[in-house]
């Protein structure tokens, strides 16, 4: 599997996310094994996901693996109070982190987000929680989510320590950041940039995009790979696309993320190990520019 640099971390290029890790089982412990079977090494938490629940079945389920806590990369977010409030506060920063450190049973984390973003955040006070939390050994490399390039050079007038990952929703039929480049100088909707150019702003200042629900349409609607009732079109190339790869449809989903030059991660949370495999076998595919195109196509996009 690809790698990308990040800071010092040589990260797999598809993460595995822990949100549906919901539920303690065999299961679990076999999608960390088959994930790192797979090449992936780099595992997306976040305080919320479960109430705090879902962190504390990864570290049981990777206490049962085989795998080692020196051979992979453990990130969590934090920020969000589920239900009221955004928190960028120095004071909730560190103490969410060290709550996820806790439920997670580790001495560090690898990387740290701050998730989606606080109008009321001081960025004195988020670099004074960076600085302490590096200082302390805790976290060794930060970032940010969903979060666009005029919060993100906010929070650069004083945080010291580089911002080197955002994570942003990104699939075939979530295409914002993407269409908005293409309509530039236009007056239609696909026009309209809600994101204050992060994909180009991300390229120029090397932060890595986490790709995150790479199969889903909306916000959580569903699931667009076997949906023809919706996406008859981006079914077809799909599975047109598969076949020729030898791989599977949401393989090539996959593949059509990996395929950007901008040098994404693209996070995965399904705790389904054969869906983990037929992911991770299809890392490797490379679609041509033209596929890439016919792909963007038939999800129902269009060029000026």
């Amino acid at each position: 599997m690809k790698r990308i640099q990040i800071g010092e971390m040589s990260a797999s290029q598809v993460v595995l996310g822990i949100m549906n890790f919901t539920e303690p089982d065999k299961d679990t412990v076999r999608a960390l094994e088959v994930a790192a079977e797979g090449g992936i090494n780099f595992f997306d938490n976040a305080d919320i996901y479960g109430g705090g629940e879902c962190e504390k079945i990864f570290a049981d389920s990777f206490g049962k693996s085989t795998l080692k806590r020196e051979n992979v990369y453990i990130q969590s977010k934090v920020g969000i109070v589920p239900g009221k409030e955004f928190n960028f506060t120095k004071e909730h920063i560190i103490e969410a982190t060290e709550g996820s450190m806790k439920r997670l049973k580790v001495d560090y984390l690898d990387s740290l987000l701050l998730h989606r973003p606080d109008t009321l955040m001081e960025p004195e006070e988020v670099n004074y929680a960076f600085e302490e939390l590096k200082k302390a050994g805790k976290v060794r490399y930060f970032g940010v989510s969903n979060q666009n390039s005029g919060q993100i050079e906010l929070l650069k007038t004083a945080v010291k320590v580089p911002l080197l990952m955002n994570q942003l929703q990104l699939s075939l039929t979530n295409t914002g950041m993407i269409d908005s480049g293409f309509h530039v100088n236009m007056a239609d909707a696909r026009s309209i940039d809600h994101d204050g150019g992060i994909l180009e702003y991300s390229r120029a200042h090397k932060m890595t995009i986490q790709a995150w629900s790479p199969f889903r349409y909306g916000l959580f609607e569903g699931f667009f790979v076997g949906n023809r009732e919706k996406f008859p079109d981006l079914n077809d190339k799909l599975e047109e696309l598969a076949e020729k790869y030898g791989v599977t449809p949401d393989g090539i989903a996959i593949a059509w993320i990996n395929r950007h030059p901008a040098n994404m991660q693209t996070i995965i949370g399904t705790v389904n190990p054969s869906r983990i495999k037929a992911v991770t076998d299809a890392s490797d595919v490379i679609l041509t520019h033209q596929e890439w195109y016919d792909l963007y196509l038939s999800a129902g996009n269009d060029l000026p």
